[in-house]
């Protein structure tokens, strides 16, 4: 209970930081405006007119009333899903006697933030992030029991999630993945159709025969970063897996100086001299959405946010673009990183954390709404809490949200298959926290890229700042593996 006893809850608030601008890439790519509102009923997809939310009743197990929860998050690239998750949040907690208060910052800001509200040793119960934050795990708290419970009432975690949240050396969940976002190819059908695939590139080799053929005829480049920003950390990383390199082996020792790694420099130096342009060395994250919407990328990897803002700002673009599974390499390897891994966090320092942990499951158990209100952005960590998704003649056979045609997302059924953890073949860990943290990998491409090393010299560089982050973690206990 609070020191100041039980209160009435107070409505929910949705707002940013004070001091923390928020120009993010929701507010870069709304333009047109959030779809409009639906009612996202647990069986239900589409654009009915939004009513009151109709969430499956959940009696906590724990006792809540007269706490509050403090949550902090992204600004989801789909505002239409922020839309829904406050009220859903509000009624909840009211419902439960628990004042709900909800936090909105870019999502680049989010590790700042909370850590430094665990140098503060005060701040949100909550904290969701898109991508795992493993280097804060001895700053969170262990939520194994969260993951059991859910198991216990939805079946297993899908294991990309599990991966992703859970560290084998401690034993401990040190967060909670409730959803992940396939990360499909993006490619304009009318640009690809002329050189003789419609169905756009299959293969990375194709990507840069068929990108290289596009630009020279065109003027149309393709769009994949190498900058300090997620979605270039995720190309960069994918890259490597297909041409099958990887940062650390299954039991989390570094490997990533090996020739096929430098395979996968020398193939992005390549891509970037024949079909881009210098401005990917200095992209947010929002720049490959904004190159694809204004018409100006023949292929980008990334989420179907980017074409959700297509379809209200440029729905001609829209139309154009289709999508591909994840490219294969030379070995016929193909893997992409989740482009979100949705996790939330318990700070060790949060107040009221049984309530934070109430609130999850409940989330979990109503995720057919998260899946709906994100316009099937989000998949499920719990494939049993949405089992229309990927049925057939299910959304992604007939997507509710004017795709044209209706089965244009039907590529992503087999996402979970392509789709993997930024840690593969380990664990998610602090190193890989790290290596991500500090953009190893991109800054790897692009010294090779640029000219400024050779792509070999640039893999020996970044294999060494991997090591040296390897023995930090490793002195504390937090990863596995040895030396080599």
């Amino acid at each position: 209970m609070p020191a100041h006893g039980p209160r009435r809850p107070d409505p929910v608030v949705s707002r940013s930081l004070p001091g923390r601008p928020v120009v993010s890439r929701r507010e870069v790519l709304v333009g047109g405006g959030a779809a409009a509102g639906a009612a996202a009923l647990a069986a239900s997809f589409g654009r009915a007119p939004r009513v009151a939310a109709q969430a499956t009743p959940a009696t906590p197990t724990r006792n809540i009333a007269g706490t509050r929860l403090r949550i902090l998050q992204w600004q989801h690239f789909v505002p239409r899903y922020d839309t829904w998750f406050d009220p859903f949040a509000k009624a909840w907690g009211d419902a439960n006697g628990v004042e709900v208060t909800v936090d909105h910052v870019n999502t680049a800001d989010i590790p700042a933030a909370v850590g430094a509200e665990i140098s503060a040793g005060e701040g949100h119960d909550l904290v969701e992030h898109i991508a795992p934050l493993p280097q804060l795990e001895e700053s969170l708290l262990d939520l194994t029991d969260v993951v059991t419970e859910a198991n216990n009432r939805h079946g297993a975690q899908t294991e990309v999630c599990r991966r992703t949240t859970f560290n084998p050396t401690t034993n401990r969940y040190f967060g909670f993945c409730h959803g992940w976002a396939p990360d499909p190819g993006n490619f304009r059908r009318t640009l690809w159709e002329p050189i003789g695939k419609p169905n756009g590139p299959a293969t990375w080799q194709e990507l840069l025969e068929g990108g290289q053929q596009i630009y020279e005829e065109q003027g149309i480049q393709m769009g994949i970063g190498m900058s300090n920003e997620i979605d270039s950390n995720m190309a960069s990383l994918s890259m490597v897996w297909s041409f099958g390199g990887s940062v650390q082996d299954e039991n989390e020792n570094v490997v990533l100086n090996s020739p096929e790694t430098v395979a996968a420099v020398e193939y992005m130096t390549q891509l970037y001299q024949s079909a881009m342009t210098p401005e990917v060395f200095g992209w947010q994250a929002a720049s490959n959405n904004q190159l694809l919407i204004a018409g100006q990328a023949s292929y980008i990897l990334n989420s179907i946010s980017a074409y959700r803002t297509a379809q209200q700002q440029s729905p001609d673009v829209a139309n154009d673009v289709f999508f591909t599974p994840a490219l294969t390499g030379p070995n016929g390897a193909g893997l992409v990183n989740g482009h979100a891994l949705m996790n939330y966090m318990i700070p060790a320092h949060a107040e009221f954390s049984d309530t934070a942990r109430e609130f999850l499951l409940y989330l979990v158990g109503n995720y057919a709404q998260a899946v709906n209100e994100s316009e099937l952005y989000h998949f499920p960590a719990w494939a049993s809490t949405t089992p229309d998704l990927l049925a057939e003649g299910g959304p992604l056979d007939n997507d509710p949200f004017g795709s044209q045609p209706a089965n244009k997302l039907n590529v992503l059924k087999g996402a979970e298959s392509w789709t993997t953890n930024n840690g593969h073949p380990g664990p998610t860990n602090a190193v890989l926290g790290d290596v991500f943290a500090q953009f190893v990998l991109p800054t790897m491409m692009a010294k090779a890229a640029r000219g400024d090393a050779e792509p070999a010299d640039a893999v020996a560089e970044a294999d060494a700042q991997v090591r040296q982050i390897f023995e930090t973690w490793a002195a504390r206990g937090l990863v596995g593996g040895g030396r080599a």
